[in-house]
């Protein structure tokens, strides 16, 4: 059985944790063996790069945050997500390169297309087989995280609403740019409703193959 690429993107407040978790369940309940991860923090090392860029105090330059990002793909792609693809399993992740080239693209107002180049020669060109892109309005979204009592804002987070509307503008973009590897969900709904979307978009791409 050969291995599936699944990614989650979208802004703060999307559900991307809520919907991975959901989608490892059903993907496990069909019988596959599922590996589900994140960038950053999906290895030790990686664990300690997103401390780094997301906890530390005070600024970090946009292209340094830009490159340990790119740092921690690099080895989680290496050591964790090509050896579960190799091994005909099904990785379900949490924010991948298109996370890079709309936050430190759009969001940090660097070059997207150099961002995305750093982020592809570090996966040494994977891609996603395919990537669902929750989306949601950005003031609902943060409106969704101020509720959950067990919020922790990063450095990220904490950023304004123009920051947001950026990032969702350039997922959208991305979206149509590749409309063969994204499914765009309307993550506003309750948790089940975007299940059931998310879930048809995986069985299509599943059979597909």
């Amino acid at each position: 059985m050969t291995g599936a690429f699944i990614t989650l993107e979208g802004g703060d407040g999307s559900g991307k944790s809520t919907q991975a978790a959901l989608l490892g369940d059903w993907l496990e309940a069909q019988g596959r063996t599922v590996v589900r991860t994140r960038e950053p923090g999906g290895t030790a090392l990686g664990v300690e790069i997103r401390r780094l860029v997301q906890h530390t105090e005070g600024h970090v330059a946009p292209r340094a945050e830009a490159l340990l990002y790119a740092a921690d793909r690099a080895h989680h792609v290496a050591t964790l997500v090509r050896p579960a693809l190799e091994r005909g399993e099904v990785v379900v992740q949490d924010r991948y390169l298109d996370s890079s080239v709309a936050y430190q693209g759009a969001g940090r107002e660097l070059d997207g297309q150099q961002i995305r180049d750093l982020s592809l020669w570090a996966a040494d060109g994977l891609l996603p087989h395919l990537t669902l892109l929750l989306d949601i309005e950005p003031a609902a979204g943060r409106a969704r995280m101020a509720a959950r009592a067990d919020a922790v804002y990063d450095r990220l987070e904490e950023t304004g609403l123009d920051f947001a509307e950026r990032v969702r503008a350039a997922y959208l973009g991305l979206a149509q740019a590749e409309p063969e590897r994204f499914a765009v969900v309307d993550a506003s709904g309750t948790p089940d409703e975007v299940h059931a979307s998310v879930v048809s978009h995986v069985r299509a791409m599943l059979e597909a193959r």
